[in-house]
């Protein structure tokens, strides 16, 4: 019989944060999201799922502390798009700190898969700094480690180009990358909410698939119904957009993350742990007509 636990989340009206709630409330925890906007759509949709939404900033410790007065865990999460990577961390810090200070039971902080492993990456670094505060703080924690998102085909700068039949990434067409869906995040943050004692002080790295750019494409088109074809985006053209963008994008084809997936699903059966091919298969791609249109 699992214990239903009282759960903070922070980023919750945010994509990895949502599938987080989403994923506790699917299993009967107490959900208290956590945004700066709680009159958001996103927020919205939170409390008729089942959420209590509460105002807080990650920037603001007293509210932060506040909402974590009656938790037995939190999940911490930065943003470094939004935020900026001084202020991510900054703002991590802080956070953990006032769930030290709220007495909360079990610090869960979302992290980067190889984080830990000196990878010169800006935000992976920023986000490393946090880890180490926490590490330090002496309260029961866990590192959530995710790899890269099964959902970036889709985000914003590569759903125009996918509408137009083109996957196109900064890695060359063959390199394998390792990936994760939402849904499995929400699920694997879940599972470590609900062993608790049993995953403290632990890190985890984790991933649900691993493949290449030009392997994406192939299954992308067999989903969607139409050619679908990988173009490598040249590496100085993502330097112009983002150097922090350009560093990841280089180590992925230089080292690239390095989950061992099946040990990790043996470890962790509760999770259902989507193939790339799984989660084409259930994403609704009518959002390519709509980018289409919207083009």
């Amino acid at each position: 019989m699992i214990s239903k636990r009282t759960i903070l989340v922070t980023g919750a009206t945010g994509q990895q944060g949502g599938a987080v709630a989403r994923a506790l409330l699917s299993k009967g925890h107490r959900v208290k999201a956590l945004t700066r906007k709680p009159d958001s759509e996103a927020a919205r949709h939170l409390a008729a799922a089942g959420a209590e939404v509460v105002a807080g900033d990650l920037a603001d410790t007293a509210s932060v502390v506040r909402a974590a007065g009656d938790v037995d865990t939190m999940f911490l999460m930065g943003n470094s798009y939004e935020a900026g990577m001084e202020e991510e961390t900054r703002q991590g810090i802080l956070a953990a700190d006032a769930a030290k200070a709220a007495g909360v039971g079990h610090l869960i902080y979302s992290s980067v898969a190889s984080a830990d492993k000196k990878t010169g990456i800006p935000h992976f670094d920023s986000k490393y700094l946090v880890e180490k505060h926490v590490v330090g703080l002496g309260i029961p924690y866990t590192i959530s480690a995710p790899a890269a998102f099964m959902e970036n085909v889709v985000a914003p700068w590569s759903i125009s180009a996918l509408s137009q039949g083109t996957y196109a990434f900064a890695v060359p067409p063959k390199r394998a990358l390792q990936l994760v869906a939402l849904a499995d995040i929400g699920a694997f943050v879940a599972a470590l909410a609900e062993r608790r004692e049993q995953v403290f002080g632990k890190r985890f790295d984790f991933a649900g698939d691993e493949l290449s750019g030009e392997e994406q494409a192939k299954i992308l088109s067999q989903v969607i119904g139409r050619p679908i074809s990988y173009q490598e985006i040249p590496i100085a053209v993502a330097r112009q957009q983002s150097e922090d963008a350009a560093l990841m994008f280089e180590w992925f084809d230089r080292v690239g993350y390095d989950v061992d997936i099946g040990a990790l699903r043996k470890e962790f059966p509760e999770v259902r742990w989507h193939s790339f091919t799984d989660w084409a298969r259930e994403f609704d791609w009518s959002v390519l007509g709509q980018a289409t249109s919207a083009a």
